[in-house]
């Protein structure tokens, strides 16, 4: 019973932290004429709602590709449909075809913050809660710490509640894949993230993990046995799942070319804005896009990204284990983050929410990450008028993980799951004596510089000849930050003895 009512206190807490974010600014608040994501979202349900399906995808007259034309998958459209049915019914005007374009109010913008805080409700809280009463050998008060930390998670809630978008609905329907996995509960896993990937694209991120999980499992079940009739049942799930979802635009290949071109738009170039990945970073010192043609850059990246992710990929699948996926799908997101082709700064959510699912196990490097990547959306945040809100969740973030789990205690290698790798270096093991200082003094460096530089950028203005001054720092310092926590979780996932032991459980 207490289990239940600390958990009920932890949720009605997040939700109020979510509500008062969602009473600030939004992206393109009053900025005509494109306005921010918060009118791309209202204008998908404008389109959604007024023109037949066929015509969702296309360049027409009643829809202009160039305003805000629809770029994610069917589900995503049809979550913008009945959003768009339920505005309909309160206020016609709110959707109207055409006339409806930048459509400011506060009744409207209560109605839009409402839509995002059901979806929250609906889809991400819930597979959060059930995800901490799930893990193993773990207290009460841990799984409690766990889902509070996890909510109160300031990325997510600044750019879905503050900045405005449904990103809890892809990754809540990816963490119940994760789940539904942990309970061997293969196709339903399968399906979850099956429709997670059919919602937003980006879900690709995880795809890698969650495939070469699933394969691992079946080669150790047999493939002239069970296993081929696992890997059988999951093609099917994977298929069925997939066609439903597309059996709108199924009418004929045009139709599907058009959604997939929307989906994955080449021409957009390597990177956009201020985003914290290598390709921006390197920008700074050598114009990659001006040097290297568009076909080249995306090679260049598909062969990067390829490379840093095949060291897990391969791991996983010899040695498959609910740890080394959940450590794999962050391994895997973050090299997709840092290194793949059109990359925008939001995605570091796809990173951060499984690093959120291990935060019990590493809580100091997973806070530390956590802050990394709320820090590195700072530039849009700030373009947002976000910057109270920035400052609030992240201090409160940094102080419920202190106090949860004494992060600034559990820093040797130990508590950093390094312990196998010390001992592979043999001669330098003692090195690792004064490691856990190291670590402290490295992170309180890190809070430090990133806390006067969010200074800096909200409140001193950069020099005439160098306006992207502050969002460049913030990219390559987060970038630096990020190439450092892949060799980490690297480090960890490569030189893990428990992905062994936990494996042959699966077998």
């Amino acid at each position: 019973m207490e289990k239940w009512s600390l958990m009920t206190i932890t949720v009605l807490l997040a939700l109020t932290v979510r509500w008062t974010v969602s009473l600030g600014s939004y992206s393109g608040a009053g900025k005509p004429p494109m306005y921010g994501d918060y009118e791309a979202q209202r204008h998908w349900q404008e389109v959604t709602y007024n023109l037949p399906i066929r015509q969702w995808y296309f360049n027409t007259s009643d829809n202009n590709l160039l305003y805000w034309g629809l770029d994610y998958p069917p589900l995503t459209a049809y979550h913008s449909f009945v959003c768009a049915y339920i505005a309909k019914l309160i206020n016609p005007d709110w959707i109207a075809l055409h006339t409806s374009r930048g459509y400011e109010s506060q009744p409207h913008k209560l109605f839009m913050r409402t839509t995002v805080f059901v979806a929250d409700l609906l889809v991400y809280i819930p597979a959060v809660i059930v995800y901490c009463f799930s893990l193993k050998e773990t207290s009460t008060k841990k799984k409690v710490s766990s889902a509070l930390c996890i909510l109160l998670y300031p990325g997510l809630i600044l750019i879905d509640h503050g900045h405005f978008q449904y990103n809890s609905v892809s990754l809540g329907l990816a963490l119940w894949g994760v789940l539904y996995l942990s309970y061997d509960w293969d196709l339903l896993g399968s399906a979850a993230f099956c429709l997670a990937l059919n919602y937003k694209q980006m879900e690709l991120y995880h795809s890698l993990p969650f495939f070469c999980y699933l394969l691992g499992k079946c080669f150790k079940k047999g493939l002239k046995g069970k296993g081929l009739v696992l890997l059988t049942k999951i093609a099917g799930t994977v298929v069925v799942s997939f066609a439903v979802c597309w059996l709108p635009f199924c009418t004929d290949m045009e139709q599907i070319m058009q959604v997939l071109r929307r989906l994955f738009p080449i021409d957009r170039g390597l990177f956009e804005d201020k985003v914290a990945n290598i390709w921006c970073s390197l920008s700074v010192l050598i114009k990659i896009k001006n040097i290297i043609s568009p076909q080249t850059q995306l090679k260049l990246s598909f062969a990067l990204t390829f490379l840093s992710l095949l060291p897990t990929c391969i791991k996983l699948t010899v040695q498959p284990s609910l740890r080394g996926f959940k450590f794999a799908l962050v391994s895997c997101a973050l090299s997709f983050f840092l290194f793949s082709f059109q990359v925008h700064e939001k995605s570091i959510l796809l990173v951060s929410i499984p690093v959120c699912l291990i935060i019990n196990e590493i809580p100091f490097m997973a806070t530390w990450f956590l802050l990394v990547s709320t820090f590195s959306m700072l530039p849009l945040l700030l373009k947002d008028g976000l910057l109270l809100a920035y400052a609030v969740t992240t201090l409160a973030f940094l102080s419920v993980c202190a106090a949860s789990f004494s992060i600034f205690e559990k820093t040797s290698a130990e508590d950093l799951q390094l312990k196998p790798f010390s001992l592979s270096l043999k001669g330098y093991v003692s090195w690792f004596k004064s490691f856990p200082k190291i670590v402290r003094c490295l992170f309180l460096l890190s809070v430090t510089l990133m806390g006067v530089l969010s200074l800096m950028s909200a409140a001193v203005h950069p020099p005439q000849r160098l306006p992207d001054l502050f969002p460049l720092s913030v990219s390559v310092i987060s970038c630096l930050h990020f190439l450092l926590f892949l060799v980490y979780f690297n480090v960890v996932i490569l030189w893990d003895s428990k992905n062994s032991r936990s494996q042959r459980k699966i077998s």
